[in-house]
């Protein structure tokens, strides 16, 4: 008996010990010296889905001489967003941001002095700021639509861009950089966008045309703002926005912020609130347009909403439901950001495996955002399955992360849903639109993910336009 109950202790002791870690399992397939680098380069929502078909929530495999491991499904996502900066560190990896954003701003800062920067940034973005913009949204959105004539052919990603440059601008910056958009900011700006690039993330500072043009537009864009800086202290100036906020800002030490933090920050702020939406309005439009009856519903949603309301405005455009659906359903079919990714400071523990230090921890939103447990039929376009009963982006917190999660989720999520509602509600108001092209696969090359260009849409102006005021 005495024998008998000192094994059943024991068992139930074995039972609450840890079981032994394990090295996370490997991606097959991989080359000697560059791993699975060609895969990733031709397609690398390919390779990194079949790494989870074939290898689960958790694998790892090889770019070059560098380690990642995918962490796949809600459960892996929570574990990689709660994760301490001391376990995985943003930092680390965006550093090809510095050249953009600027020396002591953004991921060259401590992450207290960035939380700190981008903390004199959260009142700009409360209610009252939002129904400001949603009018400025209206204005640009609506001068644009003027300027393209009664009838034509556009290339959307381009007009797109273009677009969301104006509104940025004019939101989050202030009305003088607004005004020199076509006198030279818009292609500086531009310029810098192609700075973000797949080769930048892994050698930053090779001196490649298009980073020789990021440092050129970077002084440009540096200058511009200096400029307006001092006109505005000389004046006695004060103007509602971002740049005005970040001048009067002071540290908790006390310290004002210097012209190139101040110029870091905007530019930190711009890339959030405009180079994701610029893409995902394309999304937005290419999908609504090959999906005839779910584009009839937004139209009559627009034609109910607007007949009550008349102008647009924040309240009318948080009514739109239908379009805002659809909007989701392209942050979850075509997030702009295929991967976000930490570096591994330490090593760290999920479930049974061990991930060591000096990998790179990679979660997938292209690939999570289509997994069949998650999501029924994960490859249509289906914007329904955020309406009840499904809902299905409430099964888990990280179910749907195309603006991140957790510490270091994009600020500018709200902003970005409600400029894009916006312009397709100007623009399917004002016009007819049909593609001119087949439906563009992705173009990986670029780290925020369009489509491959052009793509053409061709628009003739409605009888019965201008229900939205």
């Amino acid at each position: 008996m005495e024998h008998r109950s000192h094994s059943v202790a024991t068992l139930r002791s074995a039972r609450l010990l840890p079981r032994p870690a394990k090295a996370v399992p490997e991606l097959p397939g991989g080359w000697p010296l560059i791993g699975h680098l060609p895969d990733f380069l031709k397609d690398p929502v390919s390779m990194l889905s079949r790494g989870w078909r074939e290898r689960g929530e958790l694998f790892r495999f090889r770019l070059g001489p560098r380690e990642f491991v995918l962490f796949t499904g809600p459960e892996a996502h929570d574990f990689y967003f709660r994760a301490s900066e001391d376990q995985l560190n943003a930092k680390a990896v965006y550093q090809f941001t510095v050249p953009i954003f600027g020396r002591g701003v953004a991921y060259d800062a401590s992450p207290e002095l960035m939380d700190e920067q981008l903390g004199f940034l959260f009142p700009a973005l409360r209610e009252a700021a939002m129904c400001r913009f949603a009018r400025i949204m209206f204005e640009e959105t609506s001068q644009f639509a003027d300027a393209l004539g009664d009838d034509g052919e556009v290339d959307l990603p381009h007009a797109m861009n273009e677009l969301t440059v104006k509104i940025a601008s004019r939101c989050l910056i202030g009305q003088e950089v607004r005004d020199q958009v076509d006198t030279g900011f818009a292609e500086a700006y531009h310029d810098l966008q192609k700075g973000i690039n797949t080769l930048g993330f892994f050698l930053p500072r090779l001196p490649t045309a298009a980073h020789r043009s990021r440092d050129r537009a970077r002084r440009r864009v540096a200058e511009l703002f200096s400029r307006i800086m001092k006109k505005r202290r000389r004046s006695g100036a004060c103007p509602d926005d971002f740049m005005q906020a970040l001048m009067n800002a002071r540290y908790k030490d006390g310290r004002a912020l210097s012209d190139d933090e101040i110029t870091g920050i905007l530019l930190t702020a711009l890339f959030a609130g405009q180079h994701t939406s610029a893409v995902l309005a394309t999304w937005t439009g290419l999908e609504l347009l090959s999906a005839p009856s779910y584009l009839a519903r937004v139209r009559d949603e627009i034609r109910e909403v607007y007949r009550e309301e008349g102008a647009m405005s924040l309240a009318s455009l948080k009514r739109q439901v239908v379009l805002e659906n659809a909007v989701r359903e392209n942050e979850r079919l075509h997030p702009p950001l295929i991967m976000l990714i930490r570096k591994v400071l330490k090593p760290v523990r999920y479930r049974d495996h061990i991930v060591p230090a000096g990998t790179l921890a990679m979660v997938s939103p292209a690939v999570s955002h289509r997994l069949p447990h998650l999501f029924a039929n994960p490859e249509r376009f289906s914007p329904e399955r955020f309406d009840p009963p499904a809902c299905e982006d409430k099964q888990h917190q990280y179910a749907l992360i195309g603006f991140g999660g957790g510490k270091h989720v994009c600020m500018g999520k709200h902003f970005a849903y409600l400029q894009l509602k916006a312009i397709w509600t100007v623009l399917l108001d004002r016009f007819d639109l049909h593609l001119d092209t087949a439906f563009p696969a992705p173009n990986y090359g670029s780290w925020v993910t369009g489509p491959e260009t052009p793509c053409r849409l061709r628009y003739r102006r409605r009888s019965q336009a201008n229900i939205v005021q």
